[in-house]
């Protein structure tokens, strides 16, 4: 099984890129997962994205490995010979990495340690789309979010240059096997046609 996942900042063009690999057929051969988010019935219920302690993060990394949970089975279940996620635990563990260091949580050598014993797809290929934040905030202003989330965490300077180390620094090597980095701050089409150039080579 080959298991492929796209990550990086919110509004960089993941959801797009799958739903374009969609269109050309790619469940037809890969299970396909939407982002932790989506699996949760309630936006009400979603884990905060600025945690207010480290135990309030650790419980949030529990609630997102459930649905971990869920994926490894249903991904299983399908017998198919690839796996595409919308974000995988390298996410859980780039954010924990974030709120480390801004806020000295200490708690992403403890995520790691969970790591061993629960089930988790660890990524063969993990794309990582990146996106200057100018222009996430007018991707985000586009799509009419602005001032409905005046105060957007996710796309604070600090916050996404922290993950953004995560995935490109040798420091905190991600758990996915390989990540290659894709420039996207092009036009979603461009970047969704950057990704299935990719995503066809490793699974042809």
């Amino acid at each position: 099984m080959k298991i492929i996942a796209l990550e990086g900042p919110s509004y960089a063009g993941k959801s797009t890129a799958i739903r374009h690999l969609c269109t050309r057929g790619i469940q037809e051969r890969a299970f396909v997962s939407d982002c932790y988010v989506q699996h949760i019935a309630r936006r009400t219920d979603i884990p905060p994205a600025h945690t207010a302690s480290a135990a309030e993060q650790l419980a949030a990394f529990e609630t997102f490995m459930g649905i971990e949970g869920a994926r490894v089975r249903q991904a299983l279940a399908s017998s198919k010979p690839v796996v595409l996620l919308d974000r995988s635990v390298d996410t859980l563990l780039a954010h924990a990495h974030a709120l480390d260091a801004l806020f000295g949580y200490d708690i992403h050598h403890r995520l790691r340690d969970r790591f061993q014993e629960l089930p988790f797809l660890r990524p063969h290929h993990t794309l990582y789309l990146d996106v200057p934040a100018e222009e996430l905030a007018l991707r985000r202003k586009a799509a009419g979010h602005t001032a409905a989330e005046s105060e957007y965490f996710l796309h604070e300077p600090a916050f996404l240059a922290h993950t953004r180390d995560y995935f490109v620094s040798a420091a905190q090597p991600p758990l996915s096997r390989e990540v290659t980095v894709i420039p996207a701050d092009a036009s979603p089409d461009a970047v969704a046609h950057a990704v299935e150039a990719l995503v066809t080579y490793w699974t042809r």
